[in-house]
């Protein structure tokens, strides 16, 4: 059975982002904001301790929210959860996916003794724009989406001004023409952002929100008593046949290092006092440990 309905669909193709609803359960979704306190050292009932640096972290700390936090077993089991691939597969139309190895956010609310805290992310788009308003497949795309998706699931209630995504779908519906009529190549300061309506969105706890690379959004303000918990994470098309970096995967998970990461990690190596998470099947296949249709004549078996 389906698990987006036409709907979601329709709103994804008219304005570049759905909200999925109800697509992981709120165990898997509290055993991650658990872990994501252990990380930090934060108290989730003690605001003092949500506006200091996370133990040991005062030289990586991320003044819009972001934890260098990858490989727990938590984090691992909603990545691997079946209907959450169910919905990246839904959007791209795509079976063989891989998952990505990304960071939480833990954003606390705006207070006037934390200015340092109170940042929004900048408008941006998740890809290079130059080659639009050509809209050619790239490497994470499909023929659907062919400049691909990111996600994010919403690990606690988040109400519209926490902090959350916020986005401009009009100028997602208008980016072609945009691109088309600008003598260069298109940034946001290009664009008359007062001419499009902000949308903040909103969701609950287990929802998983999907959007288009093209969409231009960013993070908002938290202005509510409470913190913005969300995880980072999206499927592209699997690439077995790259054996470098299904090899290099398969190591960031088994050593339990950073990749690609937007700061320098954790230099305290917290994670890798627990053992590596353990992956179902479905999960060995979004690392790149195992095939999606049997094993490649080049690509073969890789070590786990």
């Amino acid at each position: 059975m389906s698990l987006l309905t036409d709907r979601d669909l329709t709103h994804f193709r008219e304005n570049g982002y759905a909200v999925i609803e109800d697509v992981v359960d709120a165990a898997k979704c509290e055993a991650v904001v658990e872990d994501m306190y252990w990380f930090t050292g934060r108290e989730p009932d003690d605001p003092e301790t949500w506006y200091e640096p996370p133990d040991g972290l005062d030289e990586h700390f991320s003044s819009v929210g972001g934890l260098e936090m990858y490989h727990t077993q938590s984090l691992w089991d909603t990545r691997q959860d079946e209907t959450l691939y169910q919905a990246f597969a839904e959007v791209l139309d795509e079976e063989a996916l891989w998952v990505s190895i990304d960071r939480v956010n833990m954003t606390p609310p705006a207070n006037e003794d934390h200015p340092e805290i109170d940042n929004a992310l900048r408008m941006h788009w998740d890809t290079d724009i130059s080659a639009l308003p050509e809209r050619v497949v790239q490497s994470w795309g499909t023929e659907q989406i062919p400049w691909g998706v990111q996600g994010v699931l919403h690990l606690a209630d988040t109400a519209p001004n926490q902090g959350g995504f916020t986005c401009y779908p009009g100028v997602y519906r208008d980016l072609t023409e945009l691109a088309a009529n600008c003598d260069g190549e298109l940034t946001v300061d290009d664009i008359d952002l007062d001419a499009y309506e902000q949308i903040n969105v909103g969701a609950n706890q287990g929802d998983l929100l999907i959007w288009d690379r093209l969409l231009l959004h960013g993070n908002g303000r938290n202005r509510s008593a409470t913190p913005r918990l969300a995880q980072y994470v999206l499927m592209a098309p699997e690439r077995f046949a790259d054996a470098e970096t299904r090899h290099d995967r398969i190591a960031t998970w088994r050593d339990q290092e950073a990749i690609a990461t937007p700061g320098d990690g954790d230099p305290r190596n917290r994670e890798k006092e627990r053992p590596p998470a353990t992956l179902t099947p479905l999960g060995r296949k979004l690392l790149g440990i195992d095939p999606w249709h049997g094993w490649s004549t080049t690509a073969g078996p890789a070590s786990d």
